[in-house]
């Protein structure tokens, strides 16, 4: 079995690329079934966002499969292959997972640490595992992914700071007032830097926003999103004592406020402080506004200092989960390389285990008067005797289920133990298992007369080739 992603991102396609790629929430489920039905492919997920299309799949033989993906993709998205092969990146084991987790983490996004990925990629996997598309190694994997990635954003402080205009200027608000909800905030023009800055704000708590434009129907539609109150330009400059935060993105060719005018502002304000942020090009107060007393004036140059700095400690903060991704991918590889032996491993316990019930049993028939805690004290020291003596061979099985020659010797241990019947009804066990999550899965997403037939899961397939080789 092999691990595999084939995608395109913002870094390999533009926008007008990844859009063809777009796939809607009623689409998605019908591609998953269509993914699912593609040769070769034994377990799937597909995470869209609008920055990225990553198909993930588990398959039997990674070169052929790399050619039936990109082949579902040309016959879903209808798009001929010669147009986006060169686009797509192809990442196979453990380039796949270390790219997952880095996914994840939010640190193969335009923004780094960004969070909202680990939420489209949790949704991605649960959907794909309602349907019956994912198995034993996406189950494992995805989950593993969405714990590494909740360590990244707890254990370090990589989301904490802005990393954008808009978000650093209401963190700037932030330092300052400390809180938004007493305080009156004016936004000056109604263009997307003002929608984002006005996101924020009324994500931090503001309540009294007043958003400012020339068409005043332009500031109505804005501030109907965020219940604020809509303002002509006039109707701003008389009320520009109410304001304690100003922040400017008009797009004007002159500037928007004066010193004249903040002047004024401030004695109606019986010179209480006024915080004001100037993220337009060219700027629309000027600059001299900052010599005024009680007049806090930042401009863009000044917030892009700040993303700068941010962006630099968010890339420290990246070395970290980097280590932390490396530790998490080579903890998989080691659960999956003992995959395959889990039913000999299990076998092996279960004949210990039963060896030691019948000597126990054994020993109380021949020693009768032994006593309630006589019997607990036996019990335990045999038991552990028995654990221990398991415990190398145990040890010895997973090294070699990692070595490329390990079936023979594997085989060997199967005879030596007399495990042979033991391995394939443990084999049986865990595939009747495996195959009722799937049709249980699968019956809660569609009806039963709809339903493809079953694909022999990965942890299936892996059984089945270690019991060949016991044979």
């Amino acid at each position: 079995m092999h691990l595999i992603v084939v995608g395109l991102n913002y870094r390999t396609a533009p926008v007008e690329v990844r859009e063809r790629f777009a796939l809607s929430d009623q689409e998605l489920p019908l591609a998953l079934q269509a993914l699912k039905n593609t040769t070769g492919i034994l377990e799937g997920v597909v995470v869209a966002t609008c920055n990225r299309t990553e198909i993930y799949a588990v398959v039997d033989r990674p070169t052929l499969c790399g050619h039936f993906i990109r082949s579902f993709m040309e016959q879903w998205f209808k798009i001929p292959r010669i147009e986006f092969n060169p686009y797509l990146y192809m990442h196979e084991d453990n380039r796949a997972i270390e790219h997952l987790f880095r996914v994840a983490c939010g640190l193969d996004s335009m923004v780094i640490g960004e969070t909202q990925i680990l939420g489209q990629v949790r949704d991605a996997f649960l959907l794909s595992q309602k349907l019956g598309v994912t198995g034993t190694l996406f189950n494992k994997l995805f989950k593993q992914a969405i714990t590494v990635a909740k360590r990244a954003h707890s254990e370090t402080s990589i989301g904490e700071s802005a990393v954008s205009v808009s978000y650093a200027a209401v963190e700037l608000g932030k330092r300052i007032f400390g809180r938004f909800d007493h305080k009156k905030i004016m936004i000056l023009g109604a263009g997307k830097m003002s929608e984002l800055t006005a996101k924020h704000l009324n994500a931090n708590g503001a309540k009294e926003v007043l958003v400012v434009n020339r068409t005043v129907s332009r500031a109505e539609e804005l501030a109907k999103k965020f219940d604020g109150v809509a303002l002509s330009m006039d109707e701003a400059m008389n009320r520009l004592h109410e304001a304690d935060i100003i922040i400017s993105s008009t797009g004007a060719n002159g500037f928007v406020l004066t010193r004249d005018k903040l002047e004024a502002a401030l004695a109606r304000r019986k010179q209480r402080p006024m915080f004001l942020i100037d993220i337009a090009v060219p700027r629309d107060i000027d600059p001299i506004c900052a010599s005024l007393s009680n007049v806090y004036l930042y401009d863009i140059d000044d917030l892009e200092g700040i993303v700068e700095t941010n962006m630099e400690n968010r890339r420290k903060e990246a070395v970290l989960i980097e280590k932390m991704i490396a530790d998490e991918r080579e903890a998989y590889l080691e659960w999956y390389k003992t995959l395959g032996v889990a039913p000999l491993i299990r076998g092996l316990q279960e004949k210990a285990a039963s060896v030691h019930e019948q000597t126990m049993e054994s020993l109380l028939r021949k020693l009768p008067d032994l006593d309630e805690r006589e019997i607990k004290v036996i019990r335990k020291l045999t038991k552990s005797m028995m654990n221990q003596i398991v415990h190398d061979p145990i040890l010895r099985i997973k090294e070699l289920s990692a070595e490329k020659r390990g079936e023979a010797a594997l085989g060997l241990f199967v005879e030596l133990f007399a495990l042979q019947d033991d391995v394939e009804r443990i084999q049986a066990e865990m595939n009747a298992e495996e195959s009722a999550r799937a049709a249980a899965l699968a019956a809660e997403s569609r009806p039963a007369e709809s339903r493809p037939a079953e694909k022999p899961s990965n942890a299936s397939a892996i059984l089945s080739q270690l019991a060949g080789a016991f044979r």
